[in-house]
């Protein structure tokens, strides 16, 4: 099967995609799951959040995004066909703001088994981000290149994050992809790794949009797979991520939020009643990552 991934098309199954390998075969051995992180880079946890209250989610960003006028109208609301206008969506806001319009998305992302799964995992209490990033994806739209840790690492670099499709989710509607081995990508993460969007301006964050680029130059294979609802992928804030291209005509939708030792120094723009966010990118003219690149010398 063919896939669109950013500028290229990449055959599934070929050799610069292959399939995430699955975690739950270790799920109640929290030695392993710690082991698998560390060795491969992330967790495949299918059925980790109840699907029906995922499911719950789902209607209530399909309901906004109706009101917004994003969906097609002559389509049941349910079908998430994408409006005219073809205009991706992300509600990227607290917690308090959140409550109001998205319970349901709240009771996934943040139910007692998700922190009681990261309390194990990271080994002592943990909280997650005030701030979360649901977002819609419309069709032709995609993520790029990029390391987390350029917008949230002004705390400790012991940050996962969580992306949770909220939704049934093929090949086709833009599923996530990771860069096996790009944890160890000691050049970039000593350079691109070190940046700071609201400190360095560098226009979209994303270090590169073309997979082939990455796994020719920097060695390293991608690896994506259907997702369902009530899924979920964790991975730390060095992990090479991004996402396929939705080619089809209705919204992708998926939600990233982050999670940490409550006893570990936490980034200040993410955490409060009113989280700050990115406060000073995009303000002033930026520099372009090709521009960046050529000073990091990658």
């Amino acid at each position: 099967m063919d896939v669109r991934f950013g500028s290229r098309t990449l055959s599934f199954g070929g050799p610069y995609l292959t399939e995430l390998r699955e975690s739950n075969d270790i799920l109640h051995d929290v030695v392993q799951l710690r082991r698998r992180l560390q060795d491969d880079g992330y967790l495949l946890i299918r059925g980790l959040h109840n699907r029906e209250t995922v499911l719950q989610a789902r209607s209530e960003f399909l309901n906004d995004l109706a009101r917004m006028g994003r969906l097609d109208a002559n389509a049941p609301i349910e079908q998430g066909v994408i409006g005219s206008q073809n205009k991706s969506a992300m509600w990227g806001m607290g917690a308090e703001d959140l409550k109001e319009t998205f319970p349901h998305f709240l009771e996934v992302v943040n139910s007692p088994s998700v922190m009681k799964f990261f309390d194990n995992l990271l080994d002592g209490p943990t909280m997650t981000y005030d701030y979360k990033w649901p977002r819609a994806v419309a069709k032709n739209g995609n993520t790029g290149i990029h390391y987390d840790i350029v917008y949230m690492g002004r705390g400790t670099k012991n940050v996962y994050t969580m992306w949770t499709p909220m939704d049934d989710i093929p090949l086709e509607k833009g599923t996530l992809a990771m860069c096996l081995g790009s944890q160890n990508f000691e050049k970039i993460k000593s350079t691109y790794g070190q940046m700071d969007v609201d400190r360095d301006n560098v226009a979209t964050g994303w270090f590169s949009e073309d997979p082939i680029e990455i796994a020719d130059n920097f060695g390293g294979q991608w690896a994506t797979t259907e997702f369902h609802a009530g899924d979920a992928i964790i991975f730390g804030m060095f992990m090479m991520h991004a996402s396929l291209t939705n080619v089809t005509d209705c919204y992708r939708l998926s939600s990233d939020t982050r999670y940490q030792r409550q006893s570990e120094p936490v980034d200040e723009r993410w955490v409060g009643k009113k989280p700050r966010g990115h406060y000073a990118w995009g303000k002033t003219p930026q520099k372009s990552v090709a521009e960046a690149r050529e000073e990091w010398g990658v």
